[in-house]
């Protein structure tokens, strides 16, 4: 079967390798779309090295159709359509007694410890089952909405971390996939306003399409003026940085309002080491705080949202490459040319 394995730091290309042999326990999924995250790009060119394995094959967002059944496996059959939540964790550590599996600190993750989407066939281990993370999809969900499932988990733990609520100013930093789940979700929870910062025309666009009350090109436009006016001077009440450039933090903190939130949702490269003025935080009493992968229980609303038409993901996604022109799907990431970039065999 045709996978793109990662071998090093970039070095990736399509290769030929064995179909995967389920056990009893084990579920044999045919990947019919796998989405490319940030995260994933950032493991290809090598910013990402912690818990990543070389040889092995990535992609954690992922929806597709069973194939084979392991014969202790009960509940699944042959033909059924499902997404995968990858993050399975122990649930006996520190974090995850204290409520925050998403944090565990000894998970195992399909993409990580164990192979992921970007191949025809994906082995669902027993571990994967037993933890419910095999979640079914009716027949009107595309699968390419099925495999953006997760990315929403992870903005609906961001969601609940920010606390965004009724009548709320929100800015949103960045209007790629993940900030335009965030805008969508904020007018969801109940948000007065939503407004994206994004300098890409196009993705400000969509984001109008998509429900945003304003867009702002920070390259053009004066955004700490357009906050102060939409704010009456008061500053947003929450911030989602989407977007992961520290050299934009220090500025986002001073465009929300005193006791305001900002949640530093995005994954920075390197260490994300950044500059700030500490008394932004200090005098204004900010809440600033960051958000890591998912709870069961945030994939579990995810894919109801998903099921239910609450939230369109279809829109998100502007480009579908074979497994075979998985380089062209990785330039056109880098381009920021689109917005999702969706991997089929």
């Amino acid at each position: 079967m045709r996978a793109v394995v990662l071998n090093g730091p970039n070095d990736f290309a399509p290769t030929e390798i064995d179909k995967p042999v389920i056990g009893d326990g084990d579920l044999l999924l045919e990947m019919k779309k796998a989405a490319i995250c940030g995260t994933d790009m950032r493991i290809l060119n090598g910013t990402k090295t912690k818990g990543v394995r070389y040889p092995s094959v990535i992609g954690h967002e992922m929806c597709g159709v069973i194939t084979e059944v392991g014969k202790n496996v009960e509940g699944f059959k042959v033909g059924e359509k499902v997404a995968i939540a990858n993050v399975i964790p122990c649930g006996s550590c520190p974090a995850c007694l204290a409520g925050r599996e998403n944090a565990c600190m000894n998970r195992k993750a399909i993409g990580y410890e164990f192979n992921g989407g970007f191949e025809e066939y994906i082995l669902v281990p027993e571990i994967a089952i037993a933890s419910g993370n095999v979640i079914k999809l009716p027949e009107d969900v595309s699968f390419t909405a099925g495999a953006l499932i997760e990315p929403l988990a992870c903005c609906i733990r961001g969601l609940k971390n920010a606390g965004t609520g009724f009548n709320d100013t929100v800015l949103i930093v960045g209007a790629g996939p993940i900030g335009l789940m965030h805008m969508q979700l904020s007018k969801i929870a109940g948000a007065k306003q939503v407004i994206v910062s994004e300098p890409n025309e196009m993705r400000r666009q969509v984001a109008l399409e998509l429900g945003a009350d304003k867009v702002v090109d920070p390259t053009k436009e004066d955004l700490p003026k357009i906050i102060a006016d939409a704010t009456n001077g008061m500053g947003a009440d929450v911030i989602v940085m989407a977007i992961g450039v520290p050299a934009l933090v220090n500025s986002t903190l001073k465009l929300a309002k005193k006791g305001g939130t900002v949640n530093l949702f995005a994954g920075f490269a390197g260490t994300g080491e950044c500059t700030i003025e500490v008394n932004t935080i200090h005098y204004n009493e900010l809440t600033v705080n960051g958000s890591t992968a998912y709870k069961r229980s945030d994939y579990l609303e995810a894919a109801d949202m998903v099921m239910t038409k609450k939230i369109n993901l279809d829109k998100i996604a502007t480009h579908t490459f074979k497994i075979d022109e998985f380089q062209e799907a990785y330039e056109m990431c880098k381009s920021g040319q689109g917005l999702k970039v969706i991997i089929e065999p």
